[in-house]
């Protein structure tokens, strides 16, 4: 009876200077269950040894004592159960006894087999659409969600997540990569297409709606202020083209009435909206608007001022300009936690969550959206996840299939070898009262 202790079928077989159940690592929780096992293994096995010594007690005595019959057909009986749950146990990990009996090592030889049944079992039972849908229906994600985002401090931690990631994208990025795809983008939406036509239509609707009144309104005040702070522009402008026998006064009336007349003209301007000048100014802007949709000649000198432009290195320079100021406006607004694109993102993070925690008209859509990623990710994803566990199995060592399974079931099933001791004599001395009564009432 002292061999089902010490032989290696009460523990996990192990090929020298290997530890199965450190093989991905040893852990503490693994460290406690490998202590457990060995425990329930050895009260077990003693249990089974105290049944052997108290059998072989009352086999020797119950010639004087024969109530000690019952006690050596319990411990017949507590011997059987013993031996043929650990019989039954230990042919789960490996043979007992090292003997080829068939049918026994059924985790190691079976190992594969076992590994595409789990896999067929999570793909059928736990990643079906009625499990998954269901659950994620009785969890109304959208309204839990709703009411995580919208406490101040889980918004703040999202805020943080994502302006991490985004930081990560910013280094990924290489600056030469980005500055050419904006080069390309300038070119590609900036200055292929034709400018004249667009500017001219643009300024066609501009002119309809009178907004280049607010241009000559602007052009017409900063004339205005800088004749009024510079007279001595006009200087000699005029009087120098006068006869030069006129006298000196003369000259200087002449030079200060033009100033005057100016000055009075551009203020006649800036106030009467029907003034003639302004009257001009719009049908010459309305006329060039229309040329510029219209007219070749005008058009091509266009074309041809935007592909002189094109090839200007400064277009390369102004793709590199925009994304350094980007890539540095974005970093510092992503590094201070209250700038204002992050606080306009935890704001917005918020008003999300609020929302979604008091509409439930939204709260519907949202799950029905959840529901609907989650049975497309599963009707398309849960054949793999079952061929992972299937391929993971298989290339565990059979050895250690073995180990790490009695690792984790072991102890539970040296419960089996306990009940066992404990049924089989009880059944041991049942049968034997039983048989004892029969005998005595025939007798």
């Amino acid at each position: 009876m002292t061999t089902a202790r010490t032989t290696p079928t009460d523990a996990p077989a192990e090929a020298p200077g290997h530890d199965p159940a450190h093989a991905a690592g040893p852990t503490t929780t693994d460290a406690s269950r490998r202590v457990a096992l060995r425990r329930m293994k050895a009260l077990a096995t003693w249990l089974l040894v105290a049944a052997a010594v108290v059998f072989g007690v009352a086999f020797a005595f119950e010639d004087q004592v024969p109530w000690l019959a019952f006690v050596r057909a319990a411990a017949e009986g507590a011997m059987v159960g013993a031996l043929a749950d650990w019989f039954a146990v230990t042919a789960l990990f490996r043979r007992p006894l090292g003997l080829p009996i068939p049918h026994t090592a059924i985790i190691p030889t079976r190992k594969d087999e076992i590994g595409r049944t789990l896999g067929d079992f999570v793909e059928l039972e736990f990643l079906s659409d009625d499990v998954v849908l269901g659950k994620l229906r009785s969890m109304e994600l959208a309204r839990h969600l709703g009411e995580w985002l919208r406490e101040p401090a889980n918004a703040e931690r999202v805020t943080g997540e994502a302006a991490t990631g985004a930081r990560a994208v910013l280094r990924l990025l290489a600056d030469d990569d980005i500055e050419r795809i904006i080069d390309q983008l300038a070119r590609r939406h900036l200055f292929a297409p034709e400018w004249s036509p667009a500017i001219g239509r643009v300024g066609a609707r501009l002119i309809a709606a009178d907004q280049q009144r607010h241009a000559v309104d602007a052009v017409a005040e900063h004339a205005e202020a800088w004749l009024s702070a510079h007279p001595e522009a006009f200087g000699t402008m005029v009087s120098r083209r006068l006869p030069r026998w006129l006298p000196g006064v003369v000259d200087r009336f002449v030079d200060d009435r033009a100033h005057r007349e100016v000055l009075a003209f551009v203020r006649a301007v800036r106030d009467d909206p029907e003034h003639p000048a302004r009257l001009a100014i719009d049908a010459w802007l309305a006329e060039f608007a229309e040329r510029l949709q219209r007219d070749p000649a005008l058009i091509g000198r266009v074309e041809a001022l935007k592909l002189d432009l094109l090839d200007s290195p400064r277009v390369r320079e102004f793709a590199a300009e925009a994304w350094a100021t980007v890539r540095s406006t974005l970093e510092s607004a992503l590094d201070e936690p209250d700038s204002e694109l992050r606080t306009g993102l935890r704001s917005a993070v918020v008003e999300v969550g609020a929302r979604l925690a008091a509409d439930r008209d939204l709260q519907a859509k949202v799950d029905a959206w959840l529901m609907d990623a989650a049975a497309h990710l599963v009707r398309t994803y849960r054949h793999e996840v079952a061929g992972v566990i299937a391929e993971t199995v298989e290339r565990w060592d059979p050895r250690e299939a073995s180990a790490k399974l009695e690792l984790q079931v072991g102890r539970d099933l040296q419960f089996i070898r306990i009940n066992g001791t404990v049924v089989g004599a009880l059944a041991g001395v049942a049968i034997f009262t039983v048989a004892s009564l029969a005998a005595g009432a025939v007798g």
